[in-house]
């Protein structure tokens, strides 16, 4: 599997601490049958900043530990991007970076709101070729009560992400209920597991895919694993089109 949305970079973020437990993580990442993952450190966040001169020695770092450590993981360098109205800048100026190699990025929303320049931003993205995935939209208490957003998003050409650990229902009843529904009603196109360490944020990819695949079915499961590895090949990823989702209760702000 791949995994697009770790924090597995030591010492950058409220993940990984020290290279111990990169270690650790890796070790459970290879037992969850990961075999790529993309170290995404939080960046343009109050708290991190997080630069590319700083993520891509430390993945090279991470990358040598586990091949001397034989562990059958690869790393590749990416960040998870909050969401700013100059986020394009970054991207400019060489700061905020893609996927390794891609032209796709995770674009992260405050987990109350979704910003008023959102729409004009992610169009400025995608005018200069990248593409945002936007991650974990299912935690967003905005979305939860007005998934609409969420819709118009994706029908301009945003992609999104929901974490295994959702899907799971780590977080609760009510966020496990709206990370299915945005896969029932084809706005969602990624599991990534968004770990942060292998206790309270571990991976559960492989529990997530098993409630996938029988809530939706053996293809539905695979198709969002090989969205995941065209992301890795840079391909194109074309999700079936998205419609409204269906309230099946009424949802409560956090």
């Amino acid at each position: 599997m791949i995994d697009l949305h770790s924090h597995i970079l030591f010492g950058v973020d409220d993940g990984a601490q020290t290279i111990e437990d990169s270690l650790e993580m890796a070790r459970s990442a290879v037992a969850e049958g990961i075999s790529v993952i993309y170290a995404t450190p939080h960046h343009l966040t109050t708290r991190y900043e997080n630069e590319r001169d700083i993520v891509l020695p430390k993945v090279d770092m991470l990358n040598s530990e586990f091949k001397n450590q034989g562990i059958d993981l690869i790393v590749k360098p990416g960040q998870e991007l909050r969401i700013q109205g100059d986020l394009l800048e970054g991207l400019q100026g060489s700061t905020s970076i893609p996927l390794g190699d891609t032209h796709y990025l995770l674009v992260e929303f405050p987990s109350n709101h979704v910003p008023r320049y959102t729409e004009r931003v992610l169009f400025d993205i995608q005018t200069e070729g990248y593409k945002p995935i936007i991650v974990h939209p299912e935690r967003n208490s905005d979305l939860i009560q007005n998934p609409n957003k969420l819709l118009d998003l994706v029908q301009n050409g945003a992609l999104t992400q929901v974490t295994a650990a959702s899907v799971a229902g780590k977080f609760g009843k009510r966020i496990k209920q709206f990370s299915t529904q945005l896969i029932e009603s084809n706005l969602t196109h990624f599991v990534a597991s968004d770990a942060h360490n292998t206790t309270t944020r571990g991976f559960c990819m492989r529990e997530a895919y098993a409630e996938i695949e029988k809530e939706f079915g053996y293809g539905v499961s695979e198709m969002l694993k090989e969205n995941a590895r065209m992301v890795d090949l840079n391909e194109s990823v074309i999700g079936e089109p998205p419609i409204a989702v269906r309230k099946k209760k009424k949802f409560w702000v956090f």
